[in-house]
């Protein structure tokens, strides 16, 4: 079975107002929940669909934070991008099992300086 390159690919678009982002967000959360199983049976991970899940969810608490539409729209377009290479592409493990390294990452991003986020590439 081949699947396309642009089998999950979505336009890019902003988000009218603060009830249209919440919609989207909650429709891109739902979208990750519903391919946790397929990601581990395509990536034969030797981690369970409920780690996966939570993982998924402890992604997107990191974000619940923001209050800024436009950083909405763009964490959005990051999230599908995402979504369409982990589901398109099959080279991506390492970089999915980075996210499950005990260690590695901070689950709470404590705010810094302006200066100190940008330098980190931080949005």
């Amino acid at each position: 079975m081949t699947i396309a390159v642009t089998a999950f690919a979505r336009t890019t678009r902003q988000s009218a107002d603060w009830a249209d982002a919440n919609k989207r967000v909650i429709e891109s959360y739902r979208l990750w929940q519903r391919a946790a199983p397929e990601i581990v049976k395509l990536y034969l991970l030797d981690v369970d669909v409920p780690a996966v899940r939570a993982k998924i969810r402890q992604e997107y608490e990191r974000h619940r934070h923001v209050k800024d539409l436009g950083t909405v729209d763009v964490l959005l377009m990051k999230q599908q991008m995402e979504y369409q290479e982990t589901m398109n592409y099959w080279k991506q493990l390492p970089h999915l099992m980075h996210y499950f390294r005990s260690g590695k990452q901070s689950d709470v991003h404590i705010p810094k300086t302006f200066m100190d986020n940008f330098l980190e590439g931080r949005n």
